[in-house]
């Protein structure tokens, strides 16, 4: 049923003691006193409210209140709509097929798609290392570095915590303007021997410390078919045999070829690795998914302790 106020004469909403006439879509200018004699035009004009529906019985009443709360409806959706800056989908209107959000994984450095135990791989750099017998990929959740490490683990001889005597990690070569293999190998190894032996990065000591160092070997070294440089220091620690840490660096075969840094840290004594592990490992260092390269610098031989 079509709800309208018929044509006729209603009270002015706008000039009290005044009617004027509806002509059943809008306000003309007609206006009259009550009863009186109608002056004015018979043009729309704008007032403020519309004449109260007549009653038409039950029925009328009825639909009345069900347009009123059609419209209350509409305005309270409209209102949600305009809450924020934009605008905004109600519930009843998402379809079964509307697509869903999901949220992304956060990205962080990884040792690769590969499960083989025996290969750690870095992505970012485009490189496997050989995980010798008796280490282990590990996740180090401070540096978020590619790690590997030995398995076996021991209380550390200065400060609380659990060392290995062994670990390696790559990382590519950030906040420097160093361009050749050599310096940024020579410029890492007080890095390395401080983050392996002195302090770790929340602050403790878990060597007391190192009371002295001294180099034991540098040189170039050919590393995945490319010219490398390394730098290998033998640190001594105020607790604990001491170790030796090495700074390998060279180019990346992937990107920019950015220089990669390979960083090395053995425990001295008997119960360290073996210093030939390291240049096993270097020796072993390929592209993902390929065998090693026989370019630039493949003549040089590695140095010799």
């Amino acid at each position: 049923m079509t709800m309208t106020t018929p044509p006729g004469w209603y009270p002015d909403p706008g000039v009290p003691g005044t009617e004027r006439w509806w002509d059943g879509t809008a306000w003309t200018g007609h206006t009259r006193a009550p009863g009186g004699q109608a002056f004015g035009s018979a043009e729309p004009v704008t007032v403020v409210a519309a004449p109260a529906v007549r009653r038409r019985g039950p029925l009328v009443a009825i639909g009345a209140v069900a347009v009123v709360l059609v419209a209350a409806i509409a305005a309270g959706v409209a209102v949600l709509g305009q809450g924020d800056d934009g605008p905004h989908t109600t519930s009843a209107s998402k379809s079964a097929t509307a697509p869903v959000a999901v949220n992304s994984p956060s990205v962080k450095p990884s040792s690769g798609p590969s499960d083989d135990p025996r290969t750690l791989v870095d992505q970012l750099n485009g490189i496997t290392l050989p995980i010798p017998d008796g280490w282990e990929k590990s996740d180090d959740a401070v540096t978020r570095l590619v790690t590997m490490a030995t398995k076996d683990t021991y209380n550390c001889p200065g400060d609380s915590g659990f060392c290995h005597h062994g670990k390696v990690t790559t990382s590519t070569a950030t906040m420097t303007d160093l361009k050749t293999a050599e310096a940024v190998a020579k410029n890492d190894i007080t890095d390395a021997a401080n983050d392996a032996y002195d302090h770790d990065p929340i602050g403790s000591r878990p060597y007391g410390g190192i009371t002295s160092h001294r180099e034991v070997k540098s040189g170039s070294v050919v590393v995945d078919g490319r010219t490398g440089y390394l730098v290998r220091w033998e640190v001594k620690t105020g607790a604990g045999p001491g170790g030796y840490v090495e700074s390998l660096a060279f180019p990346s075969t992937v990107g920019s070829e950015a220089m990669v840094i390979a960083r090395f840290a053995f425990d001295a004594g008997p119960d360290g690795p073996p210093l030939a592990l390291m240049d096993t490992i270097t020796q072993g260092i390929a592209p993902i998914g390929g065998s090693q390269n026989g370019g630039v610098g493949s003549s040089l031989p590695p140095p010799s302790l």
